[in-house]
C-alpha cells in the first residue's frame, strides 16, 4: 500500500475537525496518527463501510494507487476520490496567502490559531477552525488527568465537610446521622427532661425498700432460721451524727425479728426498730447513714388539691421492682378509710387518707407518694383491692405523719391523750337490750357504750361507769367507738386538756368533765 492509501487510511480514522476526542462513543476504539503538519479531515465512514475490513475500504475507495478512478467506481465515488487527493496533495504543499473560495471573488483569512467550538474548517459564511496539533492529545489527556484528580479533591472535601458536620451537631445537639442509598436517617438523643423527672432526682435515692425477717425452721435440719416473711417500702426522712431515720409502715415491720433496708444502689444495712403506732399504721426504723445519698423534704398535705399531679415511689412485689415509680392524681382529699389495726375482723379505726389513682401494689406500703417539687405529701399505705375497683390508692398524710415520726423517734411510742376505758357500739347490741338494759331513749341507737373502767384512770376520776353510753364529746357527736378515738385523738388535743362528756345512764342524759391523761396501753 503506498503513501497515498495510508494517508487515506489514516483519514478514515481521525474525527472530524472540531470534534473533540473525548466526545467519541467509548464502544469503539480509537487510535490517532500524529502526521507531520496539519491533520488531514476527512468525512465520516458511512454506514455501508463501517463493516468492511481495513484493506476492502481503501480498494473501495474508487482510486487506484496510480490516482485512477476504478473502472467499476461510481460518478460520486471518483469524485469524492479525487476530492481526498486533492487534500491530501494540498497537505504537503506549503501554505499560500490566499486561497479563492467557490463562488467568490475576495480572499479568506488565515485560519486561527485556536479550535473553534464544533464548526467547520471552512464555509460560505467564513467561519473556520484548525484541527488539532500534534501534542494536542497528550494536553487533552493531561488535562482530563488534572480535571480527575481536582474533582476526587472537591468530592472528598465535601464528604469532610458533612462529616465535621454532623460530628459539630452530635457534639451540640446530641444527634447523629448516617447517610444511605435511600436518603438520610437521623438518630436523635433529645434531654427530656419534665416535671416529673424533675421532681424525682430530689427524692427517689431516699426511698428504700425494707426487709422483714422472721423466725423459721429449716425443713433439712429442723434449726431456727430467719426467712424474709415480707418486704415494703421506706423514706429516709432525717440524717443526723452518723445516724438516718426511715419512716415506713407499721403493718411492713409487724412480727420481724430482723429488719433490713435495701438502697437504691443496691447498698444493704440492717435497720433498728425505733418506734410504731399502729392507730395511723406507722413505724420509725434506725441505720447508719453510710449509704444514705438523699434525704426526703415532707410537704404541707393541707395544701393538697384535687386533681394536682402524685407520684408514687417503691418497690412492689419486692426488691426486684426496687425504685418503681407511677404516676396519677390526687383524686381526694381528707377521705376516712375505716381498718382493723387488732386484726379481729372488727374496723376500729378511720384513718384519714389521701385518695390517690397512682398505681400502689402489695410492696410499695410505706413508700412515698410525692408532689411536683418533689414533697413527700403522704406515706403509701393501703388500696381497695376487690375485682370491680381499680385505681383507688390511699396514703397517710404528711402533715398526720410527722408528729407521729418525732414522737416515735424521741420516745418509741405516742403519747395520746386517754380516757381510760373499753368501749363497744351500741349498733352491735341487740335493740332489745338497748331499750330494756341500757334503757335507751327512742332514736337513740348510737354511741360507745363504756364495758370497762380502768381504776385511777381520767373517767373514772370522772366519774364514768360500766355500761354508761357516751353520745358527746367537746361538742362532737359520738356515733361509735371509731368517731371517739378520732376526736380524742386529733392533733389539736392534748394530754392534760379538759373535755366535756355527755352520756346516758339508766336512761337519762348527764354531762361530766374529764381531765385527758396519757397512756398507751389502754385503747382509749
Amino acid at each position: 500500500m503506498d503513501e497515498k492509501n495510508k494517508d487515506l487510511e489514516t483519514q478514515a480514522k481521525e474525527p472530524a475537525s472540531g470534534a473533540s476526542p473525548e466526545k467519541l462513543p467509548e464502544s469503539q476504539s480509537y487510535t490517532r496518527s500524529e502526521p507531520n503538519g496539519d491533520a488531514a479531515v476527512h468525512n465520516p465512514e458511512t454506514a455501508s463501510t463501517k463493516d468492511i475490513p481495513v484493506e476492502a475500504v481503501h480498494s473501495a475507495e474508487g482510486v487506484t494507487p496510480e490516482g485512477e478512478p476504478f473502472a467499476t467506481a461510481t460518478k460520486e465515488e471518483a469524485e469524492a476520490s479525487s476530492t481526498h487527493a486533492f487534500f491530501d496533495e494540498a497537505a504537503s504543499e506549503p501554505a499560500r496567502p490566499a486561497t479563492q473560495a467557490s463562488g467568490n471573488n475576495g480572499t479568506v483569512p488565515p485560519v486561527p490559531p485556536t479550535r473553534a467550538g464544533g464548526g467547520n474548517l471552512s464555509g460560505n459564511n467564513g467561519s473556520g477552525g484548525e484541527p488539532p496539533k500534534k501534542d494536542g492529545k497528550k494536553k487533552t489527556i493531561w488535562g482530563a488527568f488534572l480535571a480527575g484528580i481536582l474533582g476526587v479533591l472537591i468530592g472528598a472535601l465535601i464528604v469532610l465537610g458533612f462529616s465535621w458536620g454532623a460530628l459539630h451537631d452530635d457534639n451540640n445537639n446530641d444527634a447523629t446521622s448516617t447517610t444511605s442509598n435511600t436518603g438520610t436517617t437521623k438518630k436523635v438523643t433529645v434531654e427530656n427532661t419534665t416535671g416529673t423527672t424533675q421532681a424525682l432526682e430530689k427524692v427517689q435515692d431516699a426511698v428504700v425498700s425494707v426487709l422483714n425477717y422472721q423466725a423459721g425452721t429449716s425443713i433439712s435440719t429442723g434449726d431456727t432460721t430467719e426467712d424474709e416473711a415480707s418486704s415494703g417500702s421506706g423514706v429516709v426522712y432525717k440524717k443526723s451524727n452518723g445516724k438516718a431515720y426511715v419512716v415506713t409502715n407499721n403493718h411492713v415491720v409487724e412480727g420481724a425479728n430482723k429488719l433490713e433496708v435495701t438502697f437504691s444502689s443496691g447498698k444493704k444495712a440492717e435497720a433498728k426498730l425505733v418506734g410504731t403506732d399502729k392507730w395511723n399504721d406507722l413505724a420509725v426504723l434506725e441505720i447508719s447513714d453510710k449509704y444514705v445519698t438523699k434525704v426526703a423534704e415532707f410537704g404541707n398535705s393541707d395544701a393538697v388539691k384535687v386533681g394536682e399531679i402524685a407520684i408514687a415511689i417503691g418497690s412492689p412485689l419486692g426488691t426486684e421492682f426496687a425504685g418503681s415509680v407511677t404516676q396519677g392524681i390526687v383524686s381526694g382529699v381528707n377521705r376516712t378509710v375505716p381498718v382493723d389495726t387488732n386484726g379481729d375482723g372488727t374496723e376500729d379505726w378511720e384513718a384519714e387518707v389521701i385518695q390517690t389513682d397512682a398505681a400502689i401494689n402489695p410492696g410499695n406500703s410505706g413508700g412515698a407518694l410525692v408532689n411536683i417539687e418533689g414533697q413527700v405529701i403522704g406515706i403509701n399505705s393501703m388500696k381497695i383491692s376487690t375485682e370491680n375497683v381499680e385505681g383507688i390508692g390511699f396514703a397517710i398524710p404528711s402533715n398526720t405523719v410527722v408528729p407521729i415520726i418525732d414522737q416515735l423517734e424521741k420516745n418509741g411510742e405516742v403519747e395520746r391523750p386517754s380516757l381510760g376505758v373499753t368501749l363497744r357500739d351500741v349498733d352491735t347490741i341487740p335493740e332489745v337490750q338497748q331499750q330494756q338494759f341500757l334503757k335507751l331513749p327512742s332514736g337513740v341507737d348510737y354511741g360507745a357504750m363504756v364495758q370497762e373502767v380502768v381504776a385511777g384512770s381520767a373517767a373514772d376520776k370522772a366519774g364514768l361507769k360500766k355500761y354508761d353510753v357516751i353520745v358527746e364529746m367537746n361538742g362532737k357527736k359520738v356515733t361509735n367507738s371509731m368517731t371517739l378515738r378520732q376526736i380524742l385523738y386529733a392533733n389539736d388535743v392534748k394530754i392534760g386538756d379538759k373535755m366535756e362528756v355527755k352520756y346516758y345512764r339508766e336512761g337519762k342524759k348527764e354531762t361530766t368533765t374529764v381531765t385527758l391523761t396519757a397512756a398507751s396501753s389502754t385503747n382509749q
